[in-house]
């Protein structure tokens, strides 16, 4: 996972858009696709960012009709008389809405991800994740804004205006970020998004069997062996100083049991881990990966960091003897030998270039027919042949709004009909999931694609057999039939996120997976915890 506080400004960076989005109310095709004879139409790619125009008619004033000046960002500030405020009523004034934030400048500039949170019982309220500064909601408005203060005195303001809402869950308007009361302003247009699903149920082909908290930092990743979740935390968002390990006996899948909770002071960032035979794997923050016995698979013992250096490990991936740890810091995908579990042997350090801004890190990896395919955050997707694993050799590449980033961030790789099939998504406002035919790595084809709403985004995904589950942040967890990879087709569905989640904007609700093949599927939620269902 991208740290969410470490990425807020290249997020604000980077560009996406006009995929389409997928009705809010839709149910599951229960229809299978027919089974793929290996042929397909090469689809094109457009990228994320495609820009369909404004999304609202409103417009910002700097002045009023006597000439006055209109203090930047103000509800006074917004021009609305374009729009049916009217249908404003329809919108709640409780709930966490999703925003998808247009730049006005000219040449367009891209989108930016938002937020705000709103409340009349009381609750927490926000916008972009900061305290709410002001707020005007009725039947006529829906006005809400925030500020960020320096130590030096400087000042953001962030301010949204509604135009008008097309239902209960969707609207649209304009936005303002005034730079030290107006000495910069920024405008543009805005839709936004009720987060929860309004009006979908909260499962649909899937059975939930139970619920567990995890009081060590945000959750953010779990592996599951010798009938133990072991699930991964770090220090985003819930006034936690550090992350950490807990460890919880799944052996009753319907009441899992709290074993044990491990930390490692001064290290608040444990954001990846797996398992092979009896050692646990946890990528640190701070001492690269944390090799743990599990002999007592409930009493995890730390044995050592690896490789010895202080060293950021952002994600894990093992396959078979190797372990393949990608930092986003170092910018480099290291290769252990894991034939001995508890003593890795650095084989080869790899480090995927940056873009000549410095943009791109190895985020994520998945190993599959001596190939490495690394998910190059920034950059876009690679495809390594690791044969030896101590010389590794690119073997081609794809990318996608090249010119502006490529949040490529993970990857499942497997065969359909003879050809090596790869399903990858990003980690940006309306990043979706791409299918990739990657059988000659040299010339990549993408043959299909998924999408939800562009104010969400995929975080994991984990392919069994020829269904892929993907936990896609506020969409919870999608399951998706891809016999026909050029065709896929949702299945099952569990909406995890709530009105009464702790984050809102980009990054909340569904994060983490792992199907072990015991008949369950186990998802990470940020506020929620660990929550067990059968596989559908």
């Amino acid at each position: 996972m991208v740290n969410p506080m470490r990425c807020a400004l290249a997020v604000l960076m980077m560009t996406t858009l006009g995929l389409g989005c997928h009705d809010d109310k839709k149910e599951p095709d229960p229809e299978r696709p027919t089974e793929w004879d290996g042929n397909y139409v090469p689809l094109e790619e457009k990228g994320d960012h495609i820009d369909t125009g404004p999304f609202a008619s409103c417009s910002v004033v700097t002045v009023d009709d006597a000439g006055n000046p209109v203090p930047c960002g103000s509800l006074e500030s917004f021009n609305l008389s374009s729009c049916d405020r009217s249908t404003l009523s329809r919108l709640s004034p409780d709930g966490v809405y999703s925003v998808l934030d247009r730049s006005s400048s000219s040449p367009f500039s891209g989108f930016s991800p938002g937020g705000f949170r709103v409340s009349t019982q009381g609750g927490p309220e926000a916008v972009n994740g900061l305290p709410l500064l002001q707020k005007h909601v009725d039947g006529q408005t829906f006005y809400v804004s925030s500020q960020l203060s320096f130590p030096d005195g400087t000042s953001q303001l962030f301010a949204f205006a509604g135009c008008q809402a097309e239902n209960e869950q969707r609207f649209t308007g304009c936005s303002q970020t005034c730079i030290n009361g107006g000495e910069e302003r920024f405008a543009g247009t805005f839709q936004g998004v009720r987060t929860q699903r309004i009006g979908e149920p909260e499962l649909s082909g899937i059975e939930f069997v139970s619920e567990s908290r995890v009081d060590v930092g945000t959750p953010v990743d779990v592996y599951v062996t010798k009938n133990h979740a072991y699930v991964v935390a770090l220090n985003y968002g819930r006034g936690f100083d550090e992350g950490g390990l807990a460890v919880f006996d799944v052996s009753d899948k319907a009441h899992p049991v709290l074993k044990k909770v491990v930390k490692l002071e001064g290290d608040a960032y444990w954001n990846s881990v797996w398992a092979k035979d009896d050692a646990l794997y946890v990528g640190s923050g701070n001492h690269g990966v944390l090799v743990f016995d599990i002999t007592d698979p409930a009493n995890p013992q730390m044995v050592r960091g690896v490789p010895g250096d202080t060293f950021d490990i952002h994600t894990l991936f093992v396959d078979g003897n190797r372990l393949y740890a990608q930092s986003s810091s170092g910018g480099q995908a290291l290769i252990f030998d894991v034939s001995n579990a508890l003593s890795p042997v650095l084989l080869a350090r790899y480090g995927v270039p940056a873009d000549p801004n410095g943009r791109g890190y190895p985020h994520d990896s998945f190993a599959y027919q001596n190939r490495l395919y690394i998910s190059q955050m920034g950059q876009g997707y690679y495809v390594l042949d690791v044969t030896d694993g101590s010389d590794p050799k690119p073997l081609g590449s794809y990318t996608y709004d090249a010119s502006i980033y490529n949040p490529s961030h993970t990857s499942q790789v497997g065969t359909f009909a003879g050809r090596t099939i790869a399903f990858e998504g990003g980690e940006n406002v309306n990043a979706h999931l791409r299918v990739l035919d990657v059988t000659d790595p040299a010339h990549v084809v993408k043959i299909g694609e998924y999408k939800m709403r562009p104010q969400s985004s995929i975080h994991n995904m984990v392919l069994r057999d020829k269904r892929l589950y993907v936990v896609w942040y506020a969409e919870g967890l999608r399951v998706l039939d891809v016999s026909n990879p050029t065709q896929p087709k949702e299945i099952a569905y569990a909406n995890t996120f709530r009105d009464s989640d702790l984050f809102d904007g980009l990054f909340v609700g569904a994060i983490g997976i792992r199907v072990p093949g015991d008949g369950y599927v186990y998802v990470v939620d940020m506020t929620r915890g660990l929550l067990i269902y059968r596989e559908p």
